[in-house]
């Protein structure tokens, strides 16, 4: 009797599982089941319609570290199918994917559609059977093991195996939770932080290439690139303290104070010597015009204006606070956080299936046999940059090889 695959969920995940296990096992019938009107819909607004599939982070070692919930887990399935595999993946289906400089790598087409296209033409090699706007309501596990689904036009299915990629759905986890899994719950993960203060206004679209943030009275810090927005603070390093903060600032209700260091290879008090070295060094040159620090000069004066330096002070006639203040402000600068804003559309989220219910060999459940899951309904995230993706195609590649009942092979 031929052996059968539901995949429930039809985004990057679900289509990257169904492939591959259609091609473990040319036998199996797959069957890809998705709620929505579109399939790979996440996959086709991804990195500005450009799909920024993965990341230039070759060593499963350092891979992890970009990931809050998962790092551990990741580890030994980063060995089995990581960056690598998933560009020699593409490049045998003729799709390049290249880097750039900051090690984000997308389709040399830069359309998203590419990857689209790729998808859907695998799936039809490979006889996948696609069902478009339908949900599954209910999954019943049966006596001998395998699967009834009942959809949401009340049609009834039968499979072995069954493979879960639902991503960040309530309704999934509901079920999921009534088969005995445990269902960590979801907050935000990646997104920017709502700030007014005279310090940046006005200042919307300048970067500084790298500072040092921080939850006031907390561990948690990230450093990077910080771009000022008209609602506050993005950029990498804010992006990466918002997934890795997720859990707390969720906590806080994102009211809270974010200190920040403009020039993080200087504390307060080697930049207090710097701007006091000033005075015998540039006497008659006005502060503000003497940006020692190569910081964006539109915000290196709306600096000195906040700490009331005019623009014609000299560093000869500069007084002690003042150059203290001048210190405080570019090392240890504190704002008041009052909320979040999503990071353009890519809403992402930690929270899902509890990591410990899940053997990361196989990505079967320990909880019910015949039972798999991959990408982001498990209480997996990363930091902006590909990572979600790459845990998606790997965490996929691992379950489809299980299902098809073979050994992972590498293309």
């Amino acid at each position: 009797m031929q052996k059968t695959l539901a995949v429930i969920g039809g985004g990057a995940a679900g289509f990257f599982g169904a492939i591959n296990a259609a091609e473990s096992d040319p036998e199996l019938q797959v069957h890809i089941f998705e709620k929505g009107n579109n399939f790979l819909s996440k996959v086709k607004i991804s990195g500005g319609g450009r799909c920024n599939v993965t990341n230039a982070c070759f060593e499963p070692e350092l891979l992890v570290q970009n990931y809050p919930r998962g790092k551990k887990e990741l580890l030994g399935p980063f060995y089995i199918f990581n960056p690598e595999h998933t560009i020699n993946w593409f490049a045998k289906r003729n799709i390049k994917i290249v880097a750039e400089e900051d090690g984000r790598m997308f389709p040399s087409t830069n359309s998203s559609q590419t990857i689209i296209d790729c998808f859907m033409a695998e799936a039809a090699k490979h006889k996948i059977h696609v069902h478009q706007q339908t949900g599954i309501q209910e999954i019943l596990q049966l006596e001998k093991g395998d699967w009834k689904l009942i959809s949401s036009d009340k049609k009834e299915y039968h499979f072995d195996q069954l493979l879960i990629t639902t991503g960040n759905s309530q309704q999934v986890w509901n079920m999921l939770k009534q088969l005995g899994h445990t269902i960590i719950p979801p907050v935000p993960s990646l997104f920017t932080f709502n700030v007014k203060d005279k310090r940046i206004q006005d200042l919307m679209g300048v970067s500084i290439p790298n500072v040092s943030c921080s939850i006031l009275h907390s561990k948690l810090n990230t450093s990077g690139p910080l771009l000022i927005t008209h609602w506050g603070f993005s950029g990498p390093a804010i992006l990466k303290l918002s997934a890795w903060a997720a859990i707390e600032l969720h906590a806080l209700q994102y009211n809270f104070k974010l200190q920040i260091n403009f020039i993080p290879e200087f504390n307060y008090q080697t930049c207090l010597e710097i701007l006091s070295a000033n005075r015998k060094t540039s006497p008659k040159k006005t502060i503000a015009l003497t940006n020692k620090f190569n910081l964006p000069g539109r915000f290196y004066k709306s600096i000195c204006d906040f700490a009331e330096i005019p623009a014609s002070l000299t560093w000869s006639d500069i007084s002690k606070d003042k150059m203290q203040l001048l210190a405080n402000l570019l090392t240890e600068s504190i704002f008041q956080v009052t909320g979040k804003s999503n990071f353009k559309d890519e809403f992402v989220t930690c929270g899902g299936v509890k990591l410990q219910e899940v053997d990361f060999k196989t990505m079967r459940s320990k909880i019910c046999p015949n039972l798999y899951f991959a990408g982001e309904v498990l209480n997996i995230d990363a930091v902006t940059g590909g990572f979600n993706f790459q845990a998606a195609w790997t965490t996929a590649f691992i379950a489809a090889n299980a299902i098809g009942l073979k050994k992972p092979r590498h293309e």
